[in-house]
């Protein structure tokens, strides 16, 4: 590309920079303000908010060394080009040794230019919406040299900082049925939902992966996204969706995790092929589009608060699975390398289920060894006390609110 041209597109992208009337600084902003040379990975869902992350990092870091590869104008623009891009750089900002890009993987070979840069010692911060994409070429490229942030939509503190609300019942509420998508929650159209899940098949999935028979796919997410916290098999949906085999399906899930769309949560099982023939639990990136995409328009509140839980968890970066004995319990978690953790999700515990809730989460605890276990609640904060095992029923929005992840 016309190096005229690429100047352009730079200085009018900075314009962009500029703080938004309603944007918070997001939590990971904390552990990414220190940037030595390396090479620094924001991933996540498309419309999370990782160009607003990118942005706030440039402005803590006083570089506007920016180009973001969503701008149409840079179709064409190819891997020799980046030398230029350091040229202009160094002319209008008088530095190119911090480089910030914005969806990378638009650019064909993008992976040798990075490592290149790498060997000159810069820093080079990247975002991308496709963890398989990314995984892939940085593996080959970029072994050991990047660090991976995986950007998730708004927590449910990012949710009371945006509406400049307190932590309650009421606001928890919302958090459970909004969710956290920002561009949604500053207009509110649910049809914002429903672009974003279509902009993610067809431009993360369906083009980018040759795929066919695209109304059976998108049938599976809209089953998936009505059933998150249920099990399911690659068998059972190739016979509801009439797909041509078990590993089409397979494949496909692999592309949905792959966009950050839906999350795969493993049986616990210490044998890594007892996982794998086992059914999966799905979860959603997103409450609000569990919420949305009910088939009844009426969602169990219940699931909705699981999976609010899960992506709680997966945010904290934590391993997950579930347990399966005679009884249930929905999360396995580890914390750290060793340390396990039992943890139930009811919207409320009474005579009617107690029994089946404190029962999965006790026999996950014995097989555990744990004296303690949890069950998160909606607004109910209680302490069992059964076969010598202690059972704290904590509400969801205390334990999300708190300054630090307490497990």
């Amino acid at each position: 590309m016309l190096k005229e041209t690429l100047k352009s597109i730079i200085l009018s992208q900075q314009e962009w920079i500029v703080a938004e009337e309603r944007e918070i600084p997001r939590e990971q902003l904390g552990s990414l303000k220190s940037l030595p040379p390396f090479t620094y990975i924001l991933t996540g869902v498309r419309r999370s908010g990782k160009s607003t992350l990118l942005k706030q990092l440039m402005r803590h870091c006083g570089s506007l060394n920016y180009l973001s590869f969503e701008d149409s104008r840079t179709a064409g623009f190819e891997v020799m080009d980046f030398r230029i891009i350091e040229d202009i750089f160094s002319e209008v900002s008088g530095s190119n040794h911090m480089l910030f890009f914005d969806e990378i993987q638009n650019v064909p070979g993008w992976e040798r230019y990075v490592r290149d840069a790498l060997d000159r010692k810069k820093t080079i911060v990247i975002t991308g919406s496709n963890a398989n994409m990314l995984s892939r070429e940085l593996g080959t490229k970029l072994t050991g040299r990047h660090l991976d942030f995986e950007v998730f939509p708004f927590s449910f503190r990012e949710f009371l900082a945006f509406f400049n609300e307190i932590a309650s019942a009421t606001t928890f509420s919302s958090f459970i049925s909004e969710g956290g998508f920002p561009g949604y929650l500053c207009m509110g159209k649910k049809e914002l939902l429903s672009t974003l899940v279509t902009d993610i098949l067809v431009r993360d999935i369906f083009t980018r992966y040759h795929l066919r028979n695209h109304d059976a796919y998108r049938r599976i997410v809209q089953f998936l996204l009505s059933n998150t916290g249920k099990e399911i098999s690659f068998n059972n949906l190739k016979n509801t969706f009439e797909i041509g085999s078990a590993s089409s399906v397979m494949d496909f899930l692999n592309f949905l995790t792959g966009a950050y769309l839906v999350f795969l949560v493993p049986l616990f099982h210490t044998s890594l092929k007892v996982q794998a023939r086992n059914p999966r639990k799905v979860y959603a990136i997103d409450q609000g589009l569990v919420d949305f995409s009910s088939v009844s328009g009426s969602p169990d509140r219940g699931r909705l608060l699981e999976n609010t839980v899960f992506l709680y968890l997966r945010r904290a970066g934590h391993k997950i699975w579930y347990y399966k004995g005679r009884k249930e319990c929905d999360f396995i978690v580890r914390v750290g390398q060793k340390e396990h953790l039992a943890i139930q999700v009811s919207w409320q515990v009474d005579q009617q289920n107690e029994k089946r809730e404190t029962e999965g989460l006790l026999e996950a605890m014995n097989s555990l060894n744990l004296d303690e276990g949890m069950i998160i609640t909606f607004d109910q904060e209680d302490l069992l006390r059964k076969n010598g095992k202690t059972i704290r029923l904590i509400p969801g929005w205390k334990w999300m609110s708190e300054i630090e992840t307490k497990l």
